[in-house]
């Protein structure tokens, strides 16, 4: 996106910050821009790249982006843990997870708790994956991926049922059917298949982080179930718990084929 923008002339410089740093840590400049990066730190601001131990990380290595300068917050109003679990020796721990590039950039890589954990503890943010699924894909409304320390990613798919059934009106199947339903389930799997070896998007994504199983949801993320935050980010640990039937069967064989009783059910309720 940023090369589109440059391209027709209108730049976007890239930047980090959050409310606790009154907001801004990191920014590229008109002058000096490196695409991906979140640019370089302010003026009077340190910054260190930690690993789950506390130990500094040198530079190119990932960890959780911890900062300290004046525009660092005091702590939370009238909550004292939260400010301790936050601010430690006055160095604000951002929950981020990030490093330093030899450079001077800062690479900004995602939230620590919604991270996919692999069985061997390698991490990687699914935001990314989310993202462009989403809008890449204009039958599935909502994708979230699950992965702490299995052998293999799964997901949770919300489909766009708008444009399914405009889909199947065009194959000429009869909405509501066994037939629909089997055939909607089949269009999800195909979206999914295109970031994987021999699809359209093949290589944007390491394979290990996409979904090797699939779960049609039966109910989407909103902010009345409190699946979505105010600022409309998903609350992954409230997914989990809800679909925590959902989740389990993703790791079960039964899962393996995308067509199968518990997707059948989900799709059918959304075809009424």
């Amino acid at each position: 996106m940023q090369r589109f923008f440059y391209a027709v002339g209108l730049p976007i410089c890239q930047g980090y910050g959050l409310t606790e740093a009154a907001p801004v840590i990191s920014s590229n400049v008109p002058h000096d821009v490196v695409f991906g990066s979140s640019g370089k730190p302010v003026k009077d601001l340190e910054i260190k790249i930690l690993d789950e131990n506390g130990n500094d990380m040198p530079t190119g290595k990932k960890g959780e982006i911890v900062i300290k300068g004046d525009n660092v917050m005091l702590g939370y109003w009238s909550n004292p843990t939260a400010t301790a679990e936050s601010l430690k020796d006055g160095w604000l721990h951002t929950g981020d997870m990030g490093y330093m590039a030899k450079n001077g950039f800062l690479y900004v890589l995602g939230r620590f708790k919604s991270l996919l954990i692999g069985n061997d503890g390698e991490k990687y943010s699914p935001e990314g994956i989310e993202e462009a699924i989403v809008d890449q894909s204009p039958f599935i409304q909502q994708i979230m991926l699950y992965n702490n320390q299995n052998t293999y990613t799964v997901g949770m798919v919300v489909p766009d049922m708008e444009a399914i059934n405009r889909e199947l009106k065009n194959r000429g199947i009869e909405k509501g059917s066994d037939e629909a339903a089997r055939a909607a389930i089949e269009i999800i799997q195909k979206e999914i298949n295109e970031y994987k070896k021999g699809g359209k998007y093949e290589g944007e994504f390491p394979e290990r982080w996409l979904p090797a199983t699939v779960a049609v949801l039966p109910e989407a993320f909103t902010t009345d179930n409190k699946m979505l935050n105010a600022t409309m980010k998903m609350v992954r640990d409230r997914v989990t718990a809800y679909f925590a039937k959902e989740l389990e069967f993703l790791y079960t064989s039964g899962a393996k084929n995308i067509i199968n009783e518990m997707n059948i059910e989900a799709m059918k309720k959304w075809m009424k």
